[in-house]
């Protein structure tokens, strides 16, 4: 099969960016890209850009993705609009991977980017109820509030704000892990606290404040067992990702810089019980992933997951066989979750603390596992870091999500 190499990586602040336009950000994260592989638009033979919440909040229902990249400077090429909920960005990427396995080019580029935060709130909070089956919504909420049947939050530990009703299904899905495993808050709670931890050394991110295990636990609750800090907030911002064949790396500025793309994969799942934790989507897409690139699970050094919520990182920590199942909990106490311990994960600080762009996300995560393996992350640096592992999750459908991407790099 072609090899496939990330060659640049742009990435703006996530947060909130309420005087810069939907294309001010994907310009800059688009510039950055370009800058960091050496390259101009001109080298650029495919573009793929993804954004979820365009349509709704921005009024682009049609075409962002020209849009965006003729604002960048591209001309005559093919340009791609993807949408796959939160895997949005990692869909692109997905797309642009398979453009130069396919040989039709020598350069893709994806792009993701988002403006979230708008004045109507109402309209802000709206977007996310396309995230699943729409044609279905009470009996989608049946199927997934039942999981969490048998666990009780205690008094005082759900919000009497608003929130959207997706914060429930996470702590069905979270209450259901506790259930069958015996997960503690306090093990959720340990990995939010470490992802706050990790994001003071990313000044990409959206929070930066270190917290403890006792702030999170103490911090006011959404619905129990998470509480505001373990759970990503509503965020700005855009991230590309420019790849390339073996061919094209002379034209690089650095080839040296090059992160070999070792596997990607996306999967939709399958109707399955709770139970069976073997089907899992992202469990499947992991292991053909790992199948892929001839790499095992022990071998991977750092991980970027999509967690967004805390309970998410412990869920895709052990589909992608970091962790036994039902051993998350565990291990993220334990610090082995954490720079330093056996598998980093999220030294980016995650989507709890880095910002959760939904069409940006799954870019942004690449633009960390990439940073990581150059040996370039500073203060948040895994040392030796030679393999990565990612995952993102889109969406709902029965159980679980509705699409996920996996994808693994190696270091050249």
């Amino acid at each position: 099969m072609t090899k496939v190499f990330v060659a640049g990586v742009g990435m703006t602040p996530f947060g909130r960016h309420l005087d810069k336009s939907l294309y001010d950000l994907s310009g800059a994260a688009i510039a950055e890209a370009l800058q960091d592989a050496g390259l101009s638009p001109a080298d650029v033979g495919a573009a793929y850009y993804a954004g979820a919440t365009n349509g709704p909040l921005q009024g682009q229902t049609c075409v962002p993705g020209p849009i965006a990249l003729r604002r960048a400077g591209f001309s005559g090429i093919p340009v791609f609009s993807v949408e796959n909920a939160c895997a949005s960005g990692s869909s692109a990427f997905n797309l642009a991977v398979q453009a130069i396995q396919a040989g039709t080019c020598e350069i893709a580029i994806a792009v993701g980017c988002e403006k979230m935060n708008v004045p109507d709130k109402a309209k802000m909070f709206a977007v996310f109820d396309g995230g699943w089956d729409v044609s279905t919504v009470e009996q989608n909420k049946a199927t997934l509030l039942a999981l969490g049947a048998g666990v009780t939050p205690p008094p005082g530990t759900v919000s009497e704000r608003p929130y959207s009703v997706f914060m429930d299904v996470y702590a069905a899905l979270t209450r259901a892990h506790m259930k069958r495993y015996g997960t503690t808050q306090r093990q959720i709670a340990a990995v939010a606290a470490k992802n706050h931890q990790h994001s003071v050394h990313n000044p990409l991110a959206q929070y930066r404040d270190p917290m403890t295990i006792e702030q999170v636990l103490a911090a006011p609750p959404i619905t129990y067992p998470l509480t505001m800090p373990m759970c990503s907030p509503i965020s700005d911002g855009a991230a590309a990702v420019i790849v390339c064949a073996e061919s094209a790396l002379k034209r690089l500025a650095d080839a040296r810089r090059a992160v070999q793309v070792l596997a990607s994969v996306i999967r939709i799942g399958s109707d399955r019980n709770p139970e069976e934790s073997d089907k899992i989507v992202a469990h499947l897409a992991a292991r053909q992933a790992y199948e892929i690139a001839g790499v095992a699970p022990a071998e991977v050094n750092v991980a970027e997951v999509h967690d967004a919520t805390a309970m998410g990182e412990i869920l895709n920590a052990e589909s992608l066989m970091l962790a036994p199942f039902g051993e998350g909990g565990p291990a993220a106490e334990r610090g082995d979750f954490t720079i330093g311990g056996r598998c980093p994960v999220n030294p980016s600080g995650g989507l709890e603390s880095k910002g959760h762009p939904i069409g940006a996300t799954g870019l942004g995560q690449i633009f960390e596992l990439v940073t990581q393996l150059r040996g370039e992350a500073g203060a948040r640096q895994v040392e030796g870091a030679r393999i990565a592992a990612h995952e993102n999750g889109g969406g709902l459908y029965g159980i679980e999500e509705a699409v996920v991407a996996v994808n693994l790099f190696g270091r050249r």
